[in-house]
């Protein structure tokens, strides 16, 4: 079959070959045999390339965990995302989530969501990476089915003035009211700063943090809602060396 994709992950396999995880528009997340690609860069050339784009063409096989990779027509090599470490680390953190939690059937809002997240971030400032990231992690988390509710109540879905903190419940999926607020298990107050960023990130639109502890919020609230609806026992490294900043020590 052929089908649009993007490289998430890739690894050498035996002496000449390769394996790489792919996200694809027609057949999800797929684990691909490149045989031959690293003796010969004519066949395959930028494909091997963590997050190159094209079309692949692929020959899957019912109940074997390995497909085939025959072919990768390279349309978008995406090199700005190697050249900084806030841009790498935030890509990894989108491939992380995409590989760890997409299924292997036909999803093109998913495939879409990771193009733009990829896309935004590579062209992003090093000082904007982060704020960029998280707005591609929300919305691919959007494409998952798990969107956290901005301005209604998760738990009565009664209405929530956009101007208004609220509390904000993992284990409810989102904000609550005050009445079930205090009923929720757990939770942080978000103010209507952090829900207008939540509220532009899950429509696909951009919303810059100016302050870097409001990043690092965010990012804690992101981990904490992956953790709660979707992670398994598995620890999220990439996301971890995202959310820590580890290439520089912590530092904002």
């Amino acid at each position: 079959m052929l089908t649009a994709a993007v490289v998430l992950h890739a690894f050498d396999y035996l002496e000449s070959s390769r394996i790489l995880k792919l996200v694809t528009r027609d057949a999800g997340v797929r684990s691909v045999l490149a045989r031959g690609a690293r003796r010969s860069k004519k066949r395959f050339g930028s494909a091997l390339d963590l997050y190159a784009q094209g079309t692949a063409e692929l020959q899957i096989k019912p109940g074997r965990e390995l497909d085939t990779l025959t072919s990768f027509d390279v349309t978008r090599a995406r090199p700005q995302l190697a050249a900084d470490l806030a841009r790498f680390t935030g890509a990894s953190a989108i491939a992380e989530l995409t590989l760890r939690f997409a299924r292997d059937a036909a999803d093109p809002g998913l495939f879409d969501a990771v193009v733009h997240a990829l896309d935004a971030i590579a062209v992003a400032a090093p000082d904007r990476a982060r704020d960029v990231t998280l707005a591609g992690a929300w919305r691919v988390l959007a494409e998952l089915g798990v969107a956290p509710t901005i301005d209604s109540c998760a738990e009565c879905h009664a209405g929530i003035e956009s101007g208004e903190p609220a509390m904000f419940s993992h284990p409810a999926g989102g904000v609550v009211c005050a009445r079930c607020g205090h009923l929720a298990r757990g939770g942080r107050t978000l103010p209507p700063s952090a829900r207008a960023a939540l509220r532009d990130w899950l429509n696909g639109d951009s919303h810059p943090l100016a302050d870097p502890a409001d990043v690092r919020a965010h990012q804690r609230l992101l981990r904490e809602f992956v953790r709660e609806h979707l992670a398994d026992e598995r620890p999220l490294r990439a996301f971890a060396v995202w959310e820590r900043d580890e290439w520089t020590g912590g530092a904002a």
